[in-house]
């Protein structure tokens, strides 16, 4: 699947007719990623993120852009191809475009699959939906800081009451940001959803006779729900560590990561290993349901490291670092408010 035009024929076959709504994970899976990736997030976040109760929000939230699926034409046609990218095995997005090539804007993404005969649309686009879910979260963390810093020297009682509304309102936004952003970790960690083999192995070589029957719900919901534990797979997530890289490195680590996996889960699938009670198919389900938890997990922390550099408010923007240092007062008329001065 290297060569252009043999991928290309190959992938439109494939992927003519294809339902593009398929789930990455059930229900289950996806409450048990985004609700672990907060239960294991270090202290040094702020608490509002951190507790049961949060916890518990983004988990539900976490399934929300699959029940929001059928809401109408315009809805679907823009937003179901965020849950999923088709990288052929050599890991070229529809076999056209290197994965380590993918543009820092989704404009310019699509361009170049419109230039080999393909959109985004039919490719998908999932590692922007977590790219540009992150930069909001960042946004939401850096504003949530000026809040913050904005009532602690505020001058008049205004100015602290409209800090404190603005922060009240901002934790609110962020736990509905990560939440929703969640889901889109999630389906990146499943790897049918970062494959061409996105139901079954399709019109593809098949030297190891992988099945070509459907297999995305069997594996992502009824193995998940009826074999696995919450508690087993929070329990294979160790400490964050930083990995001393920028969210479209981590971004692509987790694609490279699951693409990896579907050979592997083809091989356990023709064993019988996604059967009631399988140890090798309860490792390996568990294993990337903790490598989508622990990778939400290490984006958020960095979101919030990274939103202490982050510019706030209309143009001029001023950074968040000379508002915690104190070399500029932030006041409400900054972020859009209309109090009387100072």
């Amino acid at each position: 699947m290297k060569a252009f035009p043999i991928a290309a024929l190959i992938i439109v076959a494939g992927l003519a007719g294809a339902p593009r709504a398929a789930c990455a994970w059930g229900p289950t899976g996806h409450e048990w990623i985004s609700g672990i990736a907060i239960d294991k997030l270090p202290d040094s976040l702020p608490a509002f993120v951190r507790t049961p109760e949060a916890a518990a929000e983004i988990a539900a939230m976490g399934r929300e852009p699959d029940r929001s699926k059928g809401a109408g034409e315009t809805h679907d046609a823009d937003r179901d191809p965020a849950h999923y990218i088709f990288l052929a095995d050599d890991g070229a997005v529809m076999g056209v475009v290197p994965l380590e090539n993918l543009p820092a804007a989704r404009k310019d993404y699509d361009t170049l699959l419109r230039a080999k005969g393909f959109t985004q649309y039919e490719a998908g686009y999932v590692p922007y939906a977590i790219v540009d879910g992150w930069q909001q979260i960042r946004k939401d963390f850096a504003y949530w800081r000026a809040d913050v810093k904005g009532a602690a020297t505020a001058r008049t009682q205004a100015e602290r009451d409209w800090f404190e509304a603005d922060r009240r309102l901002r934790e609110r936004l962020t736990l509905r940001d990560i939440g929703i952003w969640s889901h889109f970790v999630a389906d990146a960690s499943q790897p049918l959803h970062v494959s061409v083999h996105f139901k079954n192995w399709g019109p593809y070589p098949n030297p190891h006779g992988y099945t070509t029957a459907d297999i995305d719900m069997t594996f992502e919901e009824d193995f998940v729900r009826g074999n696995l534990t919450r508690a087993a797979v929070a329990a294979e997530i160790g400490p964050y560590v930083d990995c001393k890289c920028g969210i479209w490195d981590m971004t692509k680590n987790l694609l490279r990561s699951s693409l990896a996996k579907v050979g592997p889960l083809y091989g356990l699938e023709k064993d019988g290993a996604f059967t009631p009670a399988n140890p090798n198919g309860i490792r390996f389900a568990a294993g990337r349901l903790a490598m989508g938890a622990e990778t939400a997990r290490n984006m958020i922390v960095a979101a919030w490291e990274d939103s202490a550099h982050t510019p706030v408010g209309p143009p001029p923007m001023i950074n968040m670092r000379d508002i915690e240092d104190g070399k500029v007062r932030v006041i409400p008329n900054m972020f859009g408010a209309d109090l009387p001065g100072p």
